[in-house]
């Protein structure tokens, strides 16, 4: 650790390496709202938050323990998890009267056809403009889940169609 008077300590959130500020600060120049995907080892969480003067403010979330809900009996954090969650928030920010976001994923590793980049798929499905470039996106079979072992693609229709419907 650094010595002397003109020493600065760094913010507490860069220490612990949660957050990229000089990121952040672009994002939230650009007068939009953050759509923001975060993942654990259990669950995908999508927010839409909007930048406030004394903090940030959620205007619609969905997290993949919501789909429980909804009739999804699989994994709360895998690929088609993350499609349906990003659907549901988008479902919400609609109703919210959400029509834009951009893209804030943190510090995570962006991997493409991944999970954040499923959540992101959901989201552009349920209408809200995000830019983003289409070779991210996981294709179809991947987001139905045909690549796990006895897939839940059915289950997934169903749960989808329910979304869609308004039952959400």
């Amino acid at each position: 650790m650094g010595e002397g008077p003109r020493y600065r300590v760094p913010f507490r959130r860069r220490r612990e390496g949660k957050t990229d500020y000089k990121k952040r600060l672009g994002l939230v120049k650009s007068g939009k709202l953050r759509l923001v995907v975060r993942r654990s080892s259990r669950t995908i969480t999508v927010q839409f938050i909007d930048f406030g003067e004394d903090g940030d403010v959620v205007r619609a979330a969905a997290t993949s323990r919501d789909l429980i809900a909804q009739g999804w009996t699989q994994s709360t954090s895998a690929t088609p998890a993350a499609y349906l969650t990003g659907l549901l928030a988008a479902r919400r920010a609609k109703k919210a009267g959400i029509e834009e976001a951009v893209l804030d994923i943190g510090r995570q590793d962006p991997t493409p056809g991944g999970r954040l980049f499923a959540a992101l798929k959901g989201v552009v499905d349920g209408g809200v403009d995000v830019p983003h470039d289409e070779e991210v996106l996981p294709d179809e079979k991947r987001l139905q889940g045909e690549h796990i072992k006895d897939a839940p693609v059915a289950l997934f229709k169903k749960v989808q169609a329910t979304i869609q419907g308004g039952n959400a």
